[in-house]
């Protein structure tokens, strides 16, 4: 066999083992399987004042490119995704979660995916959390931004335990007034409907434990709702301010940032109303970038932290420096 047909034979069987594992034979008896290489662990801290934050990486869902934006043709998302170097046939999805610890509190803003099956790309908050030291019974606080599953699922074990059993759930008094009255479902975008069973699950175990807020009151002292609603009927963020220092989790005022900082104008399928959704969505970039604010973002590529910048008729994200990192 010629040196080029081994080299042949070599990587398509590699390439052959990478596309399709499950169709590998079975290892022979008392042979050790190989380890799947691991990542190193997802969590990255920062300072705001005297807090600290911790971000914390949850994984990533994969959808078509196609139709996620209702009011641009694909050709028009597929360019504002080509100028970020991301794919054009597959968009991806993060999940980083927020923590805040102050002196009296220790905050989680939304809670994940929660479990998922064996090999999803999402449901990894809690072997992070480990990784990071962060034990769930020490979490006082859940604050949600609004009730999507992938920010309500968490909130339970794979058992249907409190997740977090020690913690006092904090809603939007908008957010929880709309789903939890069954008589808003048919008012709901279908594709959404099911959010009014999800979370009538997610909270069950947690009554008695609900507090609601309203626009501009704390959570706990240094951490202050601000609506921003359209991606829900009551998506709400958070100012984190410890003295002159301050940052915002946007929650999902905007979904990855290299197709909704350009194009604040684009309608996600996402979006409870789509023209609300923008117009929050211009209203926080505009202040943030103004006031120069870091911000923290839900579905922001890991670790999901930086600075709003305008350019053009649209924004930029500015990622935060590394070094500072504590």
């Amino acid at each position: 066999m010629s040196s080029i047909a081994s080299r042949r034979l070599i990587l398509g069987g590699a390439a052959a083992a990478l596309a399709a594992p499950a169709l590998l034979p079975a290892a022979p008896a008392g042979a050790q399987a190989a380890a799947a290489p691991a990542q190193a662990p997802g969590f990255y801290r920062f300072k705001v004042g005297g807090f600290t934050v911790t971000m914390v990486h949850d994984g990533f869902a994969t959808r078509p490119v196609e139709n996620f934006v209702r009011n641009a043709s694909l050709a028009e998302v597929q360019a504002v995704l080509a100028d970020s170097f991301l794919p054009t046939d597959s968009y991806r999805i993060p999940f980083t979660i927020t923590f805040v610890e102050t002196p009296n509190a220790f905050v989680i803003f939304d809670t994940g995916n929660g479990v998922t099956p064996a090999g999803a790309t999402a449901g990894r908050m809690i072997e992070n959390m480990r990784a990071a030291g962060i034990d769930p019974a020490r979490i006082t606080h859940v604050v949600q931004s609004h009730f999507h599953g992938d920010h309500i699922n968490g909130l339970l074990t794979g058992s249907g335990a409190p997740a977090f059993p020690n913690a006092e759930i904090v809603v939007p008094a908008t957010e929880w007034a709309w789903w939890t009255d069954s008589g808003n479902e048919t008012r709901s975008p279908e594709g959404q409907r099911g959010n009014f069973a999800n979370a009538a699950r997610r909270f069950a175990p947690y009554q008695g434990k609900i507090r609601q807020i309203a626009d501009g009151a704390e959570a706990v002292p240094g951490i202050r709702a601000i609506a921003a609603y359209g991606h829900t009927p009551g998506h709400t963020m958070y100012r984190i301010a410890d003295g002159a220092a301050q940052a915002i989790f946007v929650a999902d005022i905007t979904n990855r940032p290299e197709l909704g900082f350009p194009r604040p104008d684009f309608h996600i399928v996402f979006d409870f109303d789509p023209a609300m959704a923008e117009a929050s969505r211009r209203r926080v970039l505009d202040m943030a970038a103004t006031d120069r604010i870091r911000i923290t973002g839900y579905h922001f590529p890991f670790p999901a932290n930086g600075y709003v910048a305008k350019q053009g008729s649209g924004y930029r994200f500015v990622p935060a420096d590394w070094s500072s990192a504590v």
